[in-house]
C-alpha cells in the first residue's frame, strides 16, 4: 500500500468544533504572512524533516552554549535585517527547521555546527534550546553537507562561495570534494579561486559580501587588479577610507569605478643628449643625439654623402676596434 505523504494536509487546516481552527492553522497562516515568509518553514524543509524522522534521525533539543561554530566560515557579514526577521519568526512560531550538528571530536559533550549557525544564534539570543539533528559526520562529510545546504538556500554571494572554496582547498580538502560541496564544475571553481587569490585580502574585507555582484563583475575587478599599479591604487583607496561611508551595496561599484578609471602611468621619456661640433677646419659639421639605446649622427658637408657612405661601409672594422679597446 502506498504510504500517505506526511505533508498532505498542509495548507488545508482542519477545523474543530464550532468552526475554530486547530493550532496548526494559526502556524500555517503565520508562515504565509508578511516579510517573515522567507524565514519560515518551506514545504521542502518540512518534507526533509519528515524523511529524517523516517530514516531514524531524531530531532533533539540542545543548549546553544554547547555548540561550536564550523571551522569553515562561509559568510563575510551578517544581514542584520534578515537575522532580526528570523529571531521574530522563531519567537512567534518556534524553530521549525532543525540545524545539523556533529559531535566535537576534540571536546566530548560539545557539538560542531554543520549548518544552521543563524538559527543557533537566534536561539541563543532568545534564551531557548535549539532543535538539532546530531550526526557523527567525518570532516569531509561535514564540508559537503555545509556547502550543499548553503548552495541550496542560495543565500551566499559569489565572493563568499569563492572564499569558502579557497579556505577548503587551503585546509587540504580535495578539489573533487570542494566541487561537491559547492555543486560547481572545474571551470567555475577555477574562476572562483582565481578571484579569491588575486584580489588583495584588505580589498575583499572592505568590500564585504557584495550582494548582487556576480562572477563576471568580480572577474572584471580581478583583471584590473592584475596590473600592479592598479592593485596598489585599490589598496590605497581602501586604506584611505574610500569605502568607509558607503552602504554595503555601493562598495563594490565604487571600488571598481575608481580602479578602472585610473590611467596607467607612462614612464617619463628620457631626454636625448645632443652635441654639435665641426671637424677638418669646419669642412664637416657633426650633430649627435644620444638617447641611451639609440645614437644618431648627422653630417653636413659638401661631400657629406660620400663621407657618410665611407663611415657606414667601415662600421664593422670600427666596431671591432671599439670592442678591442673595451
Amino acid at each position: 500500500m502506498a504510504r500517505k505523504h506526511l505533508l498532505s494536509n498542509i495548507g488545508n487546516p482542519q477545523v474543530g468544533e464550532g468552526g475554530i481552527a486547530k493550532p496548526s492553522e494559526s502556524r500555517a497562516e503565520y508562515a504565509r504572512r508578511g516579510a517573515s515568509r522567507s524565514m519560515m518553514q518551506t514545504l521542502d524543509e518540512m518534507a526533509e524533516n519528515s524523511m529524517r524522522l523516517l530514516e531514524g534521525d531524531a530531532i533533539v533539543q540542545l543548549d546553544p552554549s554547547l555548540l561550536d561554530p564550523s571551522p569553515y566560515q562561509d559568510r563575510l557579514e551578517e544581514d542584520e535585517e534578515a537575522f532580526d526577521a528570523l529571531v521574530s519568526a522563531i519567537r512567534e512560531a518556534g524553530q521549525n527547521s532543525p540545524i545539523l550538528v556533529r559531535p566535537n571530536p576534540d571536546d566530548a559533550g560539545r557539538f560542531v555546527i554543520v549548518y544552521g549557525h543563524r538559527r543557533a544564534k537566534a536561539a541563543r539570543q532568545l534564551g531557548v534550546a535549539v532543535r538539532a539533528v546530531i550526526k557523527p559526520l567525518e570532516e569531509i562529510s561535514h564540508v559537503i553537507a555545509q556547502g550543499q545546504e548553503n548552495t541550496a538556500r542560495a543565500d551566499l554571494t559569489f565572493i563568499e562561495k569563492a572564499l569558502f572554496a579557497r579556505k577548503l582547498m587551503g585546509a587540504g580538502i580535495s578539489k573533487d570534494n570542494v566541487k561537491k560541496a559547492l555543486t560547481v564544475d572545474d571551470t567555475l571553481l577555477s574562476r572562483m579561486l582565481a578571484v579569491a587569490e588575486n584580489v588583495p585580502a584588505p580589498v575583499l574585507d572592505a568590500v564585504g559580501a557584495a550582494k548582487g555582484v556576480g562572477r563576471d563583475r568580480w572577474e572584471d575587478l580581478k583583471k584590473a587588479l592584475l596590473h600592479p599599479a592598479r592593485a596598489g591604487a585599490a589598496l590605497d583607496f581602501v586604506a584611505q577610507g574610500g569605502l568607509d561611508n558607503l552602504e554595503a551595496e555601493q562598495r563594490f561599484n565604487a571600488l571598481l569605478d575608481a580602479v578602472t578609471k585610473m590611467r596607467k602611468r607612462k614612464p617619463a621619456a628620457s631626454r636625448a643628449e645632443e652635441r654639435r661640433w665641426t671637424v677638418a677646419g669646419n669642412a664637416v659639421q657633426v650633430a649627435v643625439k644620444d638617447a641611451g639605446r639609440t645614437y644618431s649622427i648627422e653630417l653636413k658637408a659638401k661631400d657629406a654623402s660620400g663621407f657618410g657612405t665611407f663611415v657606414s661601409e667601415n662600421l664593422d672594422r670600427l666596431y671591432d676596434e671599439y670592442r678591442a679597446r673595451k
